[in-house]
């Protein structure tokens, strides 16, 4: 089917064949995720091309024909007629694939596929989220912020998770206040932000906890509670990613933040952490079901502190919130 309907959408687009070198875009079609040099040939099939390394691996897990790769001064004998690439292909590999390089198109057809997930993307999804919940419950706060993040993450990897899906964050004080703070060697104070995900079978899991002690805290955190909770009621397939993100913002402006929400409310996710929709008020597009998507609002105080609660969404006609956590952990304070 994924095969069917990217070939449909290559020839609506005009082209011929398509080199595809992302890693997730291969075992987005085939089922294998390279660990060395491999690539697509799109054109009347695909064929995975795979290097030695991946040989028997690839045989084993791809669902397409593979073969062994060839140089990379070979690759342009391979296709033919009008040739897309991927937008993210670097030129140090465009120049390879033919004499003329401004004819060469970019497609965004993986991009465009990869919005909506399958039955077994979604199953990937939930066992990637359950991990990620789990190893919460056994972080250890009483060091610095990397020594709680490395906690969480070995908890994750023995529990059945490839790697993090993103570098876990863990951002206490006044460090909380920066949305994306990069792990320090400071100790631990509150509040605490924690963001992080597994991987399970290369699809990843995006959760953000917040821990609170203090009246204040408690009062911006509710506000970011309500917060999302008016984003994700407004999550259908047919609705607009500007309206899910001002419901959010809506909320938070009226409580006098608005200027304090300094991100999008979502985005989707998948093999990457970061996939089409973006949920942005200046995001153009509606839902679709079953895109897989993020719930995230924040609020971010210079000087102070920040809030944000994150969870994963399942767009359906009653979008189903795919993270179990409490959204109040303190107990493991």
């Amino acid at each position: 089917m994924k095969n069917e309907e990217i070939l449909n959408q290559l020839n609506d687009e005009n082209i011929d064949s398509m080199f595809v070198y992302s890693p997730e875009n291969i075992k987005y079609l085939s089922g294998f995720y390279p660990s060395s040099f491999a690539y697509l040939i799109i054109d009347e099939e695909p064929v995975l091309y795979v290097n030695s390394i991946d040989k028997e691996s690839a045989e084993e897990k791809s669902e397409i024909e593979t073969r062994d790769v060839v140089k990379l001064s070979e690759v342009k004998d391979l296709l033919k007629g009008n040739i897309a690439v991927e937008s993210s292909l670097e030129f140090g590999l465009v120049q390879y694939l033919s004499d003329d390089i401004s004819a060469i198109k970019t497609s965004k057809v993986f991009a465009d596929k990869r919005k909506t997930k399958t039955k077994e993307e979604i199953t990937n999804i939930k066992n990637s989220i359950g991990i990620a919940e789990n190893a919460i419950m056994e972080i250890d706060f009483s060091s610095t912020e990397k020594f709680a993040a490395a906690s969480l993450e070995f908890d994750m990897t023995i529990n059945g998770s490839i790697k993090p899906a993103f570098d876990t964050i863990v951002a206490s004080g006044k460090r909380s206040s920066s949305p994306h703070s990069e792990t320090s060697m400071n100790r631990v104070e509150t509040p605490i932000v924690v963001d992080w995900g597994a991987k399970y079978d290369y699809y990843c899991s995006d959760i953000t906890r917040t821990f609170i002690n203090t009246e204040r805290q408690e009062e911006i955190w509710n506000i970011v509670l309500e917060a999302q909770k008016a984003a994700i009621n407004t999550i259908a397939p047919g609705v607009s990613y500007a309206d899910v993100d001002n419901a959010a913002r809506d909320v938070i402006t009226e409580y006098g933040y608005g200027e304090y929400f300094i991100h999008s409310t979502g985005h989707g996710f998948g093999l990457d952490i970061h996939e089409d929709p973006v949920i942005s008020n200046k995001a153009e597009g509606e839902l679709e079901k079953n895109m897989v998507i993020t719930a995230e609002p924040g609020i971010y105080i210079p000087g102070e502190f920040g809030i944000r609660i994150e969870d994963d969404v399942l767009v359906k006609n009653n979008s189903e919130v795919l993270t179990s956590l409490d959204k109040k952990l303190d107990f493991l304070l």
